[in-house]
Parts: C-alpha cells; sequence; structure tokens
C-alpha cells in the first residue's frame, strides 16, 4: 500500500503522518473527502521541535574530603565541583557537572576555568537553539571552541539528564541501553601511609564496599612505593585485587625496574606509569601484568593513535578527559575494536559525573576491569536528596528519568561561593 505524509517540518522526523492512499475498494466520495483535508491541513511542529534552551546557570560548589587524598602530582584536601543547569522553554531542567583532581596539578582544566569557558563563550552560544539536538549541539561548540573538554562535558551532561527526564528514560537509554544495573567499584588507597591504607581497606572489606583497592604510588622512591604495595597486598591477601596508579611519575627505565617488582607483589594492573605514549607502548608485553592508558586518553583521536601503535593492554574510560559522554563512547568503542579491555574511570566527580559516567559504562558490552566510580564516597557531604546505592562491592546505577538523580538545594546552598553563580539567557 503505498502512503503520502506531511512532515512536521524540515528538522523533524517523518512522525505526523495524515494521510494513507486507501485501497481502490474504497469509494470515490470518501477518498475526496481525505484529499479535501489534506488541502486544508496546516503543518505544525512537533513537540519537540520547540523545545529550546533558555538559560544556563553556573556555580562552585566548594566540598571537604574525608582526608587528603594524595597524589604523585599533589595532594588534595577538598574538592570543588563545577554544576551547570540547563533551563529548557518546556520548563525541563538538567544538570552537568564539571570536576577535576587537584586543581590544575593533573590537567589544563580547573573548576574555575570551566566555569568561565560556559559562562563567556558556550552557554552564550546556544541559548535559544534546540535543547534536543544534543550532538548537533556538541558537534557545533566543538568548532566554536578547542579542547576544553571538562566544560563541553558537563554542558552535554545537562542536556542529557534534561532529555531524558523529558522523554521519561534515563540516560543510559539514549547511549544505547544498559547491559548491567550495577558495576563493580575500586577504592583508592591514598593516605600516603601504609598502615593507615591498610586499616582503611579492611574497613572497607569488612562493610563489603570495596574488594578492589587502587594505591597512588610515584611520589616516592620506586622501591619505597613496592615495598608499600607489597606490604598491602600481603595484609589483604586474596580477599582484595590490588592495582596501582604512578600518575605518570617514572621514566621509563625506572618503570622497567619497577614493573617486574610489582607484579611479584601480586599487582595486576598498572595505570599510566610513564607520561610518553611511546615509552608506555614500548613497555607493553613486556611483563606478566596489564599496563593502563589514563593521562594519554585525551578522546577519540588520541586513543585512535594509542590502539595503533599497540600502546595499551587497557584504556580508563573518562567522560570528562574525553570531552563528553558520546566522545567516550567512541573511545570505548575504538578500543574494543583493538583488543583493548576497559576500566571505568573517575576525575573523583561528585555525585552528577559519577552517575553520568556510570549510565555510560552500564552500556558498554566490555567492562573487564570495572570502575572506580567512588568520587562522592570522598566527600564528607551527601548533595544529593535520595544518596547512591554502594553495597556488596558494586554501585547500582539509578533508573529514574534523565540521570536519575536530584540535587539537594539547601545543603548545595551552603557550599556555593558567594557572588559566582551566573546565568546566561
Amino acid at each position: 500500500m503505498a502512503h503520502r505524509s506531511i512532515q512536521c517540518d524540515e528538522r523533524e522526523f517523518n512522525t505526523c503522518q495524515v494521510s494513507k492512499i486507501p485501497p481502490k475498494s474504497i469509494g470515490r466520495s470518501i477518498w475526496a473527502g481525505r484529499i479535501n483535508r489534506l488541502k486544508n491541513f496546516t503543518p505544525t511542529a512537533c513537540p519537540m521541535s520547540s523545545v529550546t534552551i533558555e538559560r544556563i546557570e553556573t556555580r562552585l560548589v566548594d566540598l571537604p574530603t574525608i582526608r587528603p587524598h594524595k597524589l604523585s602530582v599533589a595532594t588534595m584536601h577538598g574538592q570543588t565541583l563545577m554544576l551547570v543547569k540547563v533551563f529548557c522553554s518546556d520548563g525541563v531542567t538538567g544538570l552537568g557537572e564539571g570536576t577535576t583532581i587537584a586543581g590544575m596539578a593533573y590537567g589544563p582544566e580547573s573548576p574555575e576555568a570551566m566555569k568561565l569557558a560556559i559562562d563567556a563563550y558556550l552557554a552564550p552560544a546556544i541559548v535559544g537553539k534546540d535543547a534536543t539536538r544534543i550532538q548537533t549541539l556538541m558537534a557545533f561548540l566543538g568548532k566554536l571552541a578547542k579542547v576544553n573538554h571538562f566544560a563541553k562535558s558537563a554542558l552535554e551532561t545537562a542536556l542529557l539528564d534534561a532529555h531524558g527526564k523529558r522523554l521519561g528514560v534515563p540516560v543510559s537509554e539514549l547511549l544505547g541501553g544498559r547491559r548491567r544495573d550495577r558495576l563493580p567499584v575500586a577504592w583508592t588507597l591514598a593516605s600516603g601511609d601504609t598502615a593507615t591504607d591498610i586499616a582503611e581497606a579492611e574497613r572497607m572489606l569488612d562493610q563489603r564496599r570495596h574488594n578492589v583497592f587502587k594505591l597512588k604510588i610515584g611520589a616516592k622512591a620506586p622501591e619505597t612505593d613496592i615495598r608499600h604495595v607489597a606490604e598491602i597486598k600481603k595484609a589483604v591477601g586474596d580477599r582484595a585485587s590490588v592495582r596501582v596508579d604512578v600518575n605518570m611519575a617514572w621514566s621509563e627505565t625506572q618503570a622497567a625496574r619497577a614493573i617486574p617488582a610489582l607484579a611479584d607483589a601480586g599487582c595486576e594492573l598498572v595505570e599510566q606509569p610513564v607520561a610518553s605514549a611511546a615509552a608506555l607502548a614500548r613497555l607493553m608485553r613486556r611483563f606478566p601484568v596489564a599496563l593502563m592508558a589514563d593521562e594519554i586518553l585525551q578522546g577519540p583521536d588520541s586513543a585512535f593513535e594509542i590502539a595503533k601503535h599497540h600502546g595499551a593492554d587497557v584504556f580508563a574510560i573518562k567522560i570528562e578527559q574525553s570531552g563528553g559522554l558520546f566522545a567516550a563512547q567512541r573511545v570505548a568503542a575504538i578500543a574494543d575494536a583493538a583488543g583493548i579491555e576497559l576500566y571505568g574511570g573517575t576525575m573523583l566527580e561528585g555525585a552528577f559525573s559519577t552517575v553520568a559516567s556510570a549510565h555510560l559504562f552500564a552500556s558498554f558490552a566490555n567492562l573487564q576491569w570495572g570502575t572506580e566510580l567512588f568520587g562522592p564516597l570522598l566527600i564528607t557531604e551527601e548533595i544529593l536528596t535520595q544518596p547512591l546505592d554502594y553495597s556488596d562491592f558494586e554501585l547500582t546505577v539509578p533508573d529514574g528519568p534523565g540521570l536519575g538523580i536530584e540535587l539537594d538545594e539547601d545543603k548545595v546552598r551552603r557550599f556555593t561561593r558567594d557572588g559566582l553563580t551566573r546565568v546566561a539567557r
């Protein structure tokens, strides 16, 4: 049966079909009536076509942490969240987050820089545009502003949160559909003291919160770090697995000497031991332990180059470092195609980027090394109206519309920097 249709407008899907040509057996009078109605029909926009971004609000929220968090590059004594809220013309709002590790010690974007990029450049460029065309908006922002991955990720998260609420589905469904409802979560031991780290690991095991531990090393001599790792692994034994993150602190020769000793100590994974992608590639396949790329992964282009040169066993997927959820999805696809295994990484984010990451990781076909989405647990203050479910060594991925979580505005207001809330219209 042939059919004709009228589109809502040139940008929308062909969803407003108004007429079908009937079989010849139907009388001419009926068909003539339909033709007349069709001639008098005035196309109107589908509901989605009128949804625009009305305004975008940003703020900085300074939150205390449960303890200092020591990395080879810096020590964190608190965490700053850059929160962005998108208001749409249909009354739906979405929230996103930009967060980094230790200010600018880890990467080129601080929370203050993310906020400035959104306030001055990104937000004014998309106010008034279609809020439902998220990938089109992100491609536009990609041409407007180079890099600024963390700021773009925060905006994209807010748009996805809003669109999921609009459609009544979780963000994971906007990313292809989830394959799992719970994610294993590692905990990072980073007090800088072996006895303290062992005591912390024992508490996590007793509470059934974590049975995978990542140790931050690299700030001390390799020999000292190796002893630290060996003592912790000996203490937890077969009850937990142990991994390390060097945060690029070693030279290639230091790494070549230290990695075999770490393997002997029971370490199963070494994250970013060196700063150079070429050096990491040269270390590959030389040791009985997996090597993971993290800092050198800065989106799909870098992922392709690393994969092309067999430069890692594992990719740490981070939505902010990749430039957003869709970009991180492409990084994961490159890894899968190259036979590189996946790990769900974190920038020690608060709840919103953590849950956005969880929705993405829940959609992955492969997630061989689990995740480290423990960021909200490092913060002393609960900023959600309903806390996330961390239990039995896993995180439950929320199943409500959008991100499926709600910000406690009263709590967050106490920690928002005075005078720094900004609205773009």
